[in-house]
């Protein structure tokens, strides 16, 4: 499996002669693209639906639990170097040497991706995602920072972690959403009474 995984890496992997604009595009996607993940918290958390705000909710406690589950798998059950540390293929940008499987960056998207396709008022955006995660993968690997399986991985626990969050949310949901919006509104209370944020 491992000889699989980086025969896949080098054949994705950006080489001395790759066309710049193809490492731009590379790059805006590996670094920024996941800025668009709390643009659309915020704004279905701002909102006027009180189902878009515990949608979000869950969103966001699925991906905390994903990402608790990748520094688990990382620093306590396998620690799998990221390439340059190995060193294997070529890498464009700088990233500290921390474990590589698995990706945190395609958690983050799928997570939130599969918590949105889970719900049918949001399955098209959770699509949208989806689609978006694609190239934030490829660019990873094509950059030099991670490995295929890195992604495979972070499909996996995105997934398991979308669905425990929707399946505990009876447990849950209600009082923590009412925990949760009590401090938004304690918080923003003089926006909230000029009329320029939600209840």
């Amino acid at each position: 499996m491992e000889a699989l995984n980086q025969h896949l890496f080098l054949a994705l992997n950006a080489q001395p002669e790759s066309q710049p604009l193809v490492i731009w595009f590379a790059i805006i996607m590996a670094k920024y693209a996941i800025f668009c993940i709390p643009l659309i918290m915020v704004k279905g958390w701002l909102g006027k639906s009180e189902a878009h705000h515990k949608m979000t909710l869950t969103a966001l406690l699925a991906t905390a639990g994903a990402l608790l589950i990748n520094h688990l798998i990382g620093s306590l059950i396998w620690y799998h170097p990221r390439p340059f540390v190995m060193p294997l293929g070529h890498t464009l940008i700088s990233h500290a040497p921390t474990p590589s499987f698995p990706s945190n960056h395609m958690t983050i998207v799928s997570t939130v991706a599969f918590s949105f396709i889970l719900r049918p008022a949001l399955r098209t955006m959770g699509i949208a995602l989806a689609a978006l995660a694609l190239p934030i993968a490829w660019s990873r690997i094509y950059l030099g920072v991670h490995f295929p399986l890195d992604m495979l991985g972070a499909v996996i626990v995105a997934g398991l972690a979308s669905l425990m969050m929707l399946w505990l949310q009876p447990l849950y949901l209600e009082r923590f959403y009412a925990l949760t919006r009590g401090l938004y509104r304690l918080v923003f209370a003089p926006l909230i009474a000029r009329g320029l944020l939600h209840r």
